[in-house]
């Protein structure tokens, strides 16, 4: 027996899930229809997720706007029915008024709580020291703002429990919060304990959120298709040319979203495809509970998820070194993709890159990623 997370009873709990297709695997033989196969998992999803009610499209209220760095830019934020105000960044080419392709960019977990949208969006060229380390995850870049220059209209909000979505030490208890305080919330001191504290405190909400009936990442599809809908119901957005993508934690809400919903007409995943085995024995130590969906690996593998969306233009990019993954598992994931688009009739709408180096979305990647949207969203 080979190290496993759970030792003795790794092999055991593998043989639940196995090597087969799962029941709901769209390689299975019984499935002909792609669409017949597809509203029959995706409900199987919908009961797993057990998606919370988060309102109709949010009424987005506009902080401010300006120019920057050639860019069009606006500060928003909207109330969704629970939690603090979501607040939000969107971009658009200076002086553009016809009507964009347009990509919802899903920022990352990264362990870093503190901030969401200003990961991956820039406003100034004044970037908080915390965020220009966090920078080498992409090259140095900020991918969205780079996105909008090729002519993308860009939303980028922040996710559940991040950033102003996120859990405020003074709502609670003593037991919980320990002596932590907010009172400087930029300094990078109390970044870094706030962080750590957002980290522990990752299981209990877990177990909060299956007390009330619901999921982290059934929380997290919701809130995302609210931001998607206000992307969608934009004037200066083509509805019909909307993508979705995003690195690490903004890979696995990618998975969820573009598997999901229809509107999302072309996905990019980033650092963040491999299979349930892999989390299951290999690597669910380094990974958040903001994952993990009860009940359904025995009916979809991890992968498929985002296979739901077959035929629709879907691009995966992993890094060969990456500590999250296992290289077996990411393409044994690349393989299991490449089956259920080739069977959809779709194999030239599925690609799968395998870059060198750490978990990253570096301009090389980039490139790629944005060449996949403009030959899908531009033409």
């Amino acid at each position: 027996m080979e190290p496993n997370m759970i030792g003795a009873y790794g092999p055991w709990a593998a043989s639940i899930v196995g090597d087969a297709p799962a029941r709901l695997s769209f390689r299975k033989s019984e499935f002909t229809d792609v669409e017949a196969w597809r509203q029959v998992a995706r409900q199987r999803v919908r009961d797993c997720l057990l998606v919370p009610e988060s309102g109709g499209v949010p009424k987005a209220e506009l902080q401010h706007q300006f120019e920057y760095d050639g860019l069009h830019i606006e500060h928003l934020h909207w109330q969704l029915p629970y939690g603090p105000p979501t607040e939000a960044i969107f971009l658009k080419p200076k002086g553009a008024t016809e009507r964009l392709p347009a990509v919802l960019a899903l920022h990352d977990h990264g362990g870093n709580k503190a901030f969401g949208t200003r990961k991956i969006a820039q406003i100034s060229d004044d970037l908080h020291p915390v965020m220009k380390k966090h920078r080498d995850y992409y090259g140095g870049l900020s991918w969205a703002n780079e996105l909008a220059k090729r002519g993308y209209a860009v939303l980028v909000h922040d996710a559940f429990a991040f950033a102003s979505r996120r859990i405020r030490v003074g709502d609670l208890p003593r037991v919980v919060r320990r002596d932590l305080k907010e009172e400087n919330p930029e300094s990078e001191s109390e970044i870094a304990a706030y962080n750590k504290f957002a980290s522990e405190h990752e299981s209990l909400m877990a177990k909060s959120l299956f007390c009330a009936g619901t999921t982290w990442p059934g929380v997290f599809l919701s809130e995302d298709q609210r931001a998607l809908d206000y992307l969608c119901s934009r004037d200066d957005v083509d509805a019909k040319r909307v993508g979705c993508g995003g690195l690490s934690g903004g890979g696995l809400r990618t998975v969820y979203l573009a598997g999901m919903d229809d509107r999302i007409a072309c996905a990019c995943c980033v650092g963040m495809m491999t299979t349930w085995r892999d989390y299951l024995l290999h690597k669910a130590h380094t990974h958040t509970w903001m994952i993990y969906i009860p009940g359904l690996p025995l009916d979809l593998d991890y992968c498929e998820i985002l296979g739901l969306r077959a035929p629709r233009p879907t691009l995966v990019l992993n890094d060969l070194e990456d500590d999250l993954f296992t290289v077996p598992e990411m393409k044994r994931a690349d393989q299991m993709l490449g089956e259920v688009f080739t069977k959809a009739n779709a194999a030239d709408r599925y690609r799968c890159s395998f870059y060198p180096g750490p978990h990253k979305f570096d301009k090389p990647m980039q490139d790629e990623a944005f060449a996949w949207y403009d030959r899908w969203l531009k033409s």
